[in-house]
């Protein structure tokens, strides 16, 4: 089994972080396609369907 480089998981959950909290903030179509993108690769990188799963799979590989 392949295991992502902890480095891009690093980075996709602070940018996931982020941008929720961008979007909480002030929400337009911009912030949530990036966000949309960050959760697809997040899901994608994981091995995961949501990104719910891919963030506490990303938080047990670090």
């Amino acid at each position: 089994m392949l295991v992502p480089d902890p480095n891009v998981v690093r980075k996709l959950l602070t940018d996931y972080a982020s941008l929720r909290i961008a979007f909480a903030e002030r929400s337009n179509p911009s912030t949530a396609r990036e966000l949309e993108d960050v959760s697809y690769t997040l899901c994608v990188l994981m091995g995961t369907t949501g990104v719910h799963d891919a963030v506490a799979k990303a938080d047990a590989l670090l």
